[in-house]
């Protein structure tokens, strides 16, 4: 019984001094990064799947179909001043190749030009988010949905961005996530 409690005691100083190391490690990091990976950690944990923690999606309102998304997301980027720069009709084009019907997947690209430079000037590994892509995908119950790569983690998740890259971040997120909202709830 000494022998269990000796290592249970063990198990438990090392995983306090692992979070004093974490703590210590992410000190200077954004003071909203916690917030960021407090919410990103459990979805990884609980799904196994860091696609699934890293994304922001928006269920789409019954009865909006596809056509009135795209319609939707693209009004509402051009009234915000963002630009479509790509549309990728995925499982349109694996029907076609296989001739099996597919459940609905489309890549709709978006980008402001003058933002995403600065951003790559800012640090390249940024061009690795450009452009910002929202898909519109079918899930097993004929449910339409929206999925981005969630925009906090890139605008929080590390040290603190400058005053201007941190502005630029939170405009692009803005324009985003207005898009997909209104998308889903079928508004222009």
């Amino acid at each position: 019984m000494k022998l269990l409690k000796n290592i249970l005691a063990f198990i438990g100083f090392i995983a306090i001094v692992g979070v004093v190391y974490f703590a210590y490690l992410v000190k200077d990091f954004d003071p909203k990064a916690k917030d960021v990976y407090s919410k990103m950690i459990p979805t990884l944990i609980k799904t196994g799947n860091i696609a699934e923690a890293t994304v922001y999606k928006v269920k789409v309102k019954k009865g909006i179909k596809p056509e009135e998304i795209i319609e939707s997301l693209n009004s509402v980027a051009n009234e915000m001043g963002i630009k479509p720069v790509g549309d990728l009709p995925l499982s349109k084009e694996v029907e076609l190749r296989t001739g099996k019907k597919q459940p609905y997947v489309r890549v709709l690209s978006y980008c402001q030009p003058n933002i995403a430079i600065e951003m790559v000037k800012f640090s390249m590994a940024y061009g690795a988010y450009l452009p910002c892509r929202i898909v519109i995908m079918e899930d097993s119950n004929h449910n339409y949905w929206l999925y981005l790569l969630d925009m906090d983690l890139m605008i929080h998740g590390g040290h603190p961005l400058p005053p201007k890259m941190l502005k630029y971040g939170n405009h692009v997120k803005k324009i985003l996530y207005t898009m997909m909202d209104k998308a889903a709830n079928g508004d222009f």
